[in-house]
């Protein structure tokens, strides 16, 4: 699936809650299908900065696509990386800058977070495309 594809999806499972308690339930629910992030990889190297709890997120390129992978101390931090994980992970760099999480904003989610899970969602997305930007610029060097 495309990036434009996926975020649609997500739209559309969003879009079969009318309660928020319902929508949070379901972001929780995707945290808890994220898969378990390795020990060596909870560490200060890959956590986080800018975020209220611990997120720590490590990126990998394989076959020119980044396979994100990622774990928080927070259930609703945990759903959010989750959706950014399924969103953006095996895709090109090139994708990945190309693709803002407009969905985010079409969820309404960014109305109903507290300000600083606001500016911790703003910093996953920003490691994300950082991570983007580092393996496109080791791409064009080859």
């Amino acid at each position: 699936m495309t990036i434009p594809e996926i975020q649609q999806q997500i739209i559309n499972e969003f879009e079969q809650f009318t309660e928020w308690d319902d929508k949070y339930k379901h972001l929780i629910d995707e945290g808890k299908k994220l898969p378990a992030l390795a020990e060596e990889f909870h560490t200060e190297k890959y956590k986080l900065t800018g975020c209220q709890s611990q997120v720590w997120i490590n990126a990998r390129l394989n076959e020119g696509k980044i396979i994100f992978e990622a774990d928080s101390d927070a259930a609703i931090v945990k759903g959010l990386i989750s959706l950014l994980i399924r969103t953006y992970s095996d895709h090109s760099p090139e994708e990945i800058l190309s693709s803002p999480p407009s969905f985010l904003q079409q969820i309404g989610i960014d109305k109903h977070l507290s300000p600083t899970r606001k500016n911790g969602l703003g910093a996953m997305m920003k490691q994300i495309q950082m991570y983007a930007l580092a393996f496109k610029a080791m791409s064009s060097r080859k």
